[in-house]
C-alpha cells in the first residue's frame, strides 16, 4: 500500500520521529509503528509529501489512536507534486476540530477526556490563512504555540506545534525576532491546512486527564517555504 506522509512529527526524544501518512486511493490514515529513527529519514529524505510503499497490518492500539499500523518492506519512493499533496489535505478536510473530532468543546478547550476518547486521533483542517498565528510562549522561553480560529469561529490558544521542520524553521524566527515576517507570509496565501493531531493520554498538573490538542502539520499554498521542508 503507498501512503502520502501528511506529517512528519517531533518527540523530546530527538532520536526518533513519527510519521504518518494518508492512502490517496481511501483516504485512510496511518501511522506506521514502531517510530523510526530521524537519521533513517535524513538518509531518505522523507519530509512530507513523500511516497512510502509498505505493508501495514493492524496492531494493538488504545482509542483514539486507531491510525497506529504495524509495518514491513517500508519503502521510501519520490515526492508527490503540490498539486497532489494539496488534494490529499483538502479531500480529508473539516472546517472545524468539532466535526473533525465528532466531540463538543467548550470555550478554551484543548484537551479530550480520557474518558470519552473520540474515533480518530488526527484530522486534517482548512483554515483561512490570516486566522493563524504563531506565538512565543509567555511561560517558557525559546518555546513556541498556535493560536487559530477555525470557520466556525472557534479560538484555539497555545497550542504546541509537533511538526518538526516547522518547529525548527519557526524557532530560528524566534530567536532572530522575525515570527512577524513568518506569520506574513502565512496570511499572504491562498491556502491553509493543519494536521490536528491528539497526544497519547496525559494528565496535567491541575487534574485534567485526557488527550490534547497538538499541530502536527502546517501547509500553505500555492507557496511554500522551502527551508522549512527540508533538513538542515
Amino acid at each position: 500500500m503507498r501512503i502520502i506522509v501528511t506529517d512528519l512529527t517531533r518527540f523530546a526524544n530527538q532520536d526518533i520521529v513519527c510519521i504518518v501518512g494518508i492512502n490517496p486511493d481511501t483516504n485512510e490514515c496511518i501511522r506506521p509503528l514502531p517510530y523510526i529513527q530521524k537519521s533513517f529519514c535524513q538518509k531518505h529524505n522523507v519530509l512530507p509529501s513523500k511516497i512510502i510503499d509498505g505493508n501495514f497490518t493492524p496492531c494493538q492500539c488504545t482509542a483514539p489512536h486507531y491510525e497506529d499500523k504495524n509495518y514491513t518492506n517500508l519503502k521510501f519512493l519520490s515526492p508527490c507534486n503540490s498539486e497532489e499533496f494539496k488534494c490529499i489535505l483538502k479531500n480529508t478536510s473539516f472546517i472545524s476540530v468539532e466535526d473533525g473530532f465528532e466531540v463538543t468543546l467548550t470555550p478554551g478547550q484543548k484537551h479530550i477526556p480520557h474518558d470519552s476518547p473520540p474515533g480518530k486521533s488526527i484530522i486534517t483542517l482548512s483554515l483561512i490563512p490570516s486566522k493563524l498565528n504563531i506565538v512565543e510562549d509567555s511561560y517558557n522561553e525559546g518555546q513556541l504555540r498556535v493560536n487559530f480560529i477555525d470557520q466556525t469561529g472557534k479560538n484555539f490558544r497555545y497550542l504546541s506545534i509537533t511538526d518538526l521542520g516547522f518547529f525548527e524553521y519557526a524557532k530560528r524566527h524566534a530567536e532572530e525576532n522575525r515570527i512577524d515576517e513568518l506569520n506574513d507570509f502565512i496570511h499572504s496565501q491562498k491556502d491553509l491546512f493543519i494536521r490536528l493531531g491528539l497526544g497519547r493520554v496525559y494528565q496535567a498538573n491541575d487534574g485534567r486527564n485526557g488527550f490534547w490538542l497538538q499541530v502536527n502539520g502546517i501547509y500553505t499554498f500555492p507557496e511554500y517555504n522551502k527551508e522549512i521542508r527540508c533538513y538542515s
